[in-house]
């Protein structure tokens, strides 16, 4: 009875979030930062490579379910010694800590093609709460290779202080070296996973 039951719940779980698979099309996705500098300023960069799945649910886009992982060691402000300090022992330690991680728990319906994503975001060892004001596209025809791709454009604000990244100079005039709240941004085509189909009777195999 037991097993009967835990079968059950397995499958209404995996019900519940079933969704059409589409993944981030990495060569045309991209997250930004920005932060104070000085208290005068702002410093904009990218991070690296953003990979991962949107599992999406057209008819009720609540049950769908979002995956991100985005590459540290890629940071760029094009600065070379800031961008070595960041991804150092006094930041992100992107060594040890290769990748910040993104995974869904709630996504709402917002009016028209914007959604809330709500989800835990990990930087180094913290996993927090965040919440992701975001627009999703409508499905369009990729001209070059026919998959069906749409778009998510979202944004965050987070304060550093709450990842354990808390490096920082305090300025004699007042105030500190780096702003605690960092905006993050995130723009990505998603390409709907297509199964490859069928060999045709009596084709030969495919090479690997």
């Amino acid at each position: 009875m037991k097993k009967l039951i835990l079968t059950a719940a397995l499958t209404a779980s995996s019900f519940a979030f079933a969704g059409t698979p589409w993944k981030i099309d990495t060569a045309h996705a991209g997250a930004n930062f920005a932060v104070k500098h000085l208290a005068v300023s702002t410093v904009k960069g990218t991070l690296g490579a953003v990979t991962g799945t949107v599992d999406l649910d057209d008819n009720d886009v609540t049950k769908s379910k979002v995956t991100v992982s985005i590459d540290v060691k890629g940071l760029n402000t094009m600065v070379q010694k800031r961008d070595d300090h960041l991804r150092s022992k006094d930041f992100l330690e992107a060594d040890t800590y290769p990748a910040i991680t993104f995974t869904s728990t709630k996504i709402e319906k917002g009016e028209g093609n914007k959604v809330k994503v709500t989800g835990d975001l990990k930087i180094k060892t913290t996993t927090k709460s965040v919440v992701i004001d975001g627009e999703l596209t409508p499905e369009v025809k990729n001209p070059f290779s026919s998959i069906p791709t749409r778009g998510f454009s979202g944004s965050t604000s987070i304060n550093r202080k709450d990842f354990g990244l808390t490096w920082n100079v305090a300025l004699e005039t007042g105030g500190v070296l780096v702003g605690d709240d960092v905006k993050i941004t995130v723009e990505a085509e998603l390409n709907k996973d297509v199964p490859a189909p069928a060999p045709a009777k009596g084709a030969p195999p495919a090479k690997k």
